[in-house]
């Protein structure tokens, strides 16, 4: 703990210094999905994506919001999606993992829904429910992407 308190005290937070990353992000917005291919690719700088997952967490959020309603015309669905009492599922999170597994063929085909909804934080058992996640937000905008 004393090691988060002399962190937080050094820092510099008047630093006049530019975050190019956050200016970035922030500058995405979505019309078409050209800005959604854009997103998409700048997470695959894992580096990046690290540095910057909370502000690309929240955009990455707006883009499937975009996509679903606007693009889709799916007005149906609640982004984040909720699982069991009130718990948001990361879809960035959720991307980014079976991505990480092979994408979601690779992940079905070798029943390994189970281990991504382990990997995000959740019980075993809720497996199924990040197949039906994936399927319902994220299945037909990586189609459109690839």
């Amino acid at each position: 703990m004393d090691f988060l308190n002399s962190y937080f005290e050094e820092l510099d937070m008047s630093s006049s210094k530019c975050d190019w990353s956050t200016m970035i992000i922030q500058a995405i917005e979505f019309h078409d999905f050209s800005n959604c291919k854009y997103l998409l690719d700048m997470l695959e700088d894992v580096p990046f994506v690290n540095k910057s997952k909370f502000q690309l967490r929240r955009k990455f959020e707006e883009m499937v919001t975009w996509f679903l309603n606007d693009f889709l015309k799916i007005r149906s669905r609640l982004v984040p999606p909720i699982i069991g009492s009130n718990d948001h599922v990361d879809l960035m999170d959720l991307y980014l993992m079976v991505k990480r597994d092979g994408g979601n063929r690779n992940v079905t085909d070798n029943n390994l829904w189970d281990v991504v909804a382990k990997d995000m934080g959740y019980e075993y058992d809720d497996g199924e429910f990040m197949r039906i996640m994936y399927a319902m937000y994220l299945n037909v905008l990586v189609y459109y992407y690839c």
